[in-house]
């Protein structure tokens, strides 16, 4: 479905573009999203530090990735609770509060597969936030009990294959994302990159068939101070993605050449202090050294910080 989706024509996805609420909800076109590790001097830092073969392949320019972002977010139990949280939420929060977009060409259809995947991804990474909770030596409901009202969002992410399908093309630059976990589903083309914290080397990720993909975000970065670091990633054209599209060319000549991520963005709540736990701030230093400091913010203000930073957001 999604393939159809991004193979309409430009005016047709325009209609469900949001760029008042960052692009939240809706679709985000590419050159449109711009990599933050452009302008995060950690983030160049880190690249710098790699040997030359490990480096990612580009960080300049807007990303050519299209997304589609459908909330998932649970809704306040009593219209009292609700209250009472929207009377403590400045205007950052209408990011969280915005209602999902339908397309016109998929009404009646779009709904039921959005909400049927996307329970089965929020299901499956809020079993690993029951794991990561234990892992960590915190009570099992932890991770979920800050996420529970989070703005979670299904989004998969879509680079057309066919403005985009050479060896060495981009697909989605260098970067960590911003929320606490993010897991992915298995793409029927091949192309992501990812960086392991303790060798610095590049690794083309292969997900084997019925596994899902967990990555961790900036949001768990700071909550656990630094004991576990957002993983940057890249997705680009490779040889393998380039077998893949001859593939599709062959056996299924009448589907559009377009390469889908059906990515998941697990977020904590949005009135959620995000800072270093204390008991993990102290680990983190015993194992890697004296940590940054995070500070503290709300995880609203967060995301309407790293949406400024990736030009989805003006305000």
């Amino acid at each position: 479905m999604l393939e159809d989706y991004f193979a309409q024509e430009k005016e047709r996805l325009e209609e469900d573009l949001r760029p008042e609420l960052g692009y939240q909800v809706g679709a985000t076109l590419e050159d449109t999203e711009k990599p933050s590790c452009k302008s995060v001097t950690k983030c160049t830092d880190i690249i710098a530090a790699l040997p030359a073969s490990e480096r990612p392949l580009d960080i300049t320019g807007a990303d050519p990735k299209c997304r589609f972002f459908w909330k998932m977010s649970d809704q306040r139990t009593t219209e009292a609770e609700a209250e009472k949280q929207k009377a403590k939420r400045g205007g950052e929060f209408k990011l969280h509060d915005a209602p999902n977009v339908v397309p016109r060409a998929f009404e009646g259809v779009w709904e039921g597969r959005m909400e049927d995947w996307g329970v089965k991804m929020k299901t499956a990474v809020q079993g690993v936030g029951e794991m990561l909770s234990v892992g960590l030596g915190l009570e099992k409901d932890t991770v979920n009990d800050a996420g529970r009202y989070g703005s979670h969002l299904l989004a998969p992410t879509a680079t057309d294959l066919r403005k985009y399908g050479k060896e060495g093309d981009s697909g989605d630059r260098f970067h960590s994302d911003m929320n606490f976990l993010t897991i992915h589903g298995r793409s029927r083309y091949p192309g992501l990159h990812i960086w392991a914290r303790n060798s610095g080397k590049k690794i083309a990720v292969k997900v084997p068939p019925g596994c899902l993909l967990v990555q961790a975000g900036k949001q768990l970065e700071a909550f656990s101070g630094g004991l576990v670091k957002a993983g940057y990633h890249e997705v680009v054209c490779t040889a393998a993605t380039v077998k893949a599209i001859e593939n599709i060319k062959a056996n299924k000549p009448d589907r559009p050449l377009i390469r889908i991520s059906s990515t998941f963005f697990y977020h904590l709540s949005p009135e959620y202090e995000l800072h270093g736990l204390p008991e993990l701030v102290k680990e983190a230093e015993r194992r890697f050294g004296p940590q940054e400091d995070y500070g503290r913010m709300t995880v609203a203000e967060q995301v309407q910080r790293e949406l400024g930073m990736i030009a989805l957001y003006k305000e």
